[in-house]
């Protein structure tokens, strides 16, 4: 890994304004917010950034009004997280051979990469991976392909690029109550990391695993309806990753040649705070040792695939240990896992 960048939109709403207009939005079916009022409260979060001023998510949108606002929200963060990326590394856009892009907030076709590639300065003929449906998994998943991609060609250089636009979906026509914790929790964001070639890194990328359980596609996703995405949020997340994380931590870090004890630090994707707290008690940790994970939740929300990257970003910063797992959950239901080592 050469290189690690994040950029944010311009809006932000902190959680005090989303509570009250989640007050307001949700009038016509008080029951529901009253009864749900409280996940603003023990979100863990003071802050996110959005895409849209707030006024905008006053008002229903439709399919077409939405994937309006991803593709220029999506665009404008994916050309600013992958210009500090790429600046960051030492290159310029001609010298990346291949794009993963990782996105499910919205369809763009084609893809963002090829979108804003000739602007960027991208070669025309740099290979182009983009990838829909990996959900909050994605900054996982897709670092690990955007890997195996640059260690296939030695020598070459990959940008991988997560754009996530997680409050765009925020929906005022239903009584599912997975609407109004969306509310409470999604925030938007972009990561990017250039990883290849022959120089020294920030990170050496050793090996990556993923494991997805059976029948449990209802946990977690989205339901394409028409007015647009449906977040799937099951209750049962937070108890089912205290009773199978540690096997699928296990068996990844077993791949690996690896045991716990080998591990200087879990970096984990904060999808809210009840599962940071059943990570930790998951894999015995200690109650607050995922302090990067809720410092990420507290600012940013849950950005979903971006994330997790926004936490390796401020572990970078204090300083990686010998041995660092990536992980992050996903639709499937899945988790995916990822073996960094200090330089």
């Amino acid at each position: 890994m050469l290189s690690l960048a994040t950029a944010v939109p311009p809006f932000s709403i902190t959680q005090d304004a989303a509570k009250a207009l989640g007050r307001e939005l949700f009038a016509g079916r008080k029951a529901l917010y009253d009864r749900l009022q409280g996940v603003f409260d023990n979100a863990g979060i003071d802050q996110r950034n959005i895409v849209a001023p707030i006024e905008w998510y006053g008002h229903n949108h439709g399919w077409e009004e939405r994937n309006r606002v991803y593709l220029e929200a999506a665009e404008a963060l994916f050309v600013e997280a992958a210009t500090k990326a790429i600046a960051a590394a030492g290159l310029s856009p001609g010298d990346i051979d291949g794009v993963v892009t990782v996105s499910t907030t919205g369809i763009a076709t084609p893809s963002l990469e090829a979108r804003v590639g000739p602007a960027m300065g991208f070669r025309p003929d740099v290979r182009r991976v983009p990838v829909f449906g990996l959900g909050c998994a994605g900054g996982v998943s897709g670092l690990s392909t955007a890997a195996r991609l640059a260690s296939a060609e030695p020598g070459s250089r990959w940008l991988f690029v997560t754009v996530e636009t997680c409050s765009i979906s925020i929906r005022l026509d239903t009584d599912d109550p997975a609407a109004l914790v969306a509310t409470a929790l999604f925030g938007d964001g972009a990561a990017a990391c250039v990883v290849g070639g022959d120089a020294p890194g920030i990170a050496t990328i050793r090996d990556s695993a993923e494991q997805q359980w059976p029948d449990t596609l209802k946990i977690m996703g989205w339901r394409v309806e028409d007015p647009g995405l449906a977040v799937v949020f099951d209750r049962a997340i937070p108890p089912f990753v205290n009773d199978n994380l540690a096997s699928a931590i296990d068996a990844m870090l077993a791949k690996f040649g690896l045991a716990r004890s080998d591990v200087g630090r879990l970096c984990s994707h904060p999808g809210g705070a009840k599962v940071v707290d059943a990570i930790e008690q998951a894999l015995e940790l200690g109650a607050g040792s995922l302090d990067l994970e809720r410092e990420v939740l507290r600012d940013h929300g849950n950005m979903s695939a971006p994330t997790v990257l926004f936490v390796l970003e401020r572990l970078l910063k204090r300083g990686l240990p010998d041995n660092t797992l990536l992980t992050a959950f996903g639709p499937g239901f899945s988790c995916a896992g990822l073996w960094l080592e200090r330089p």
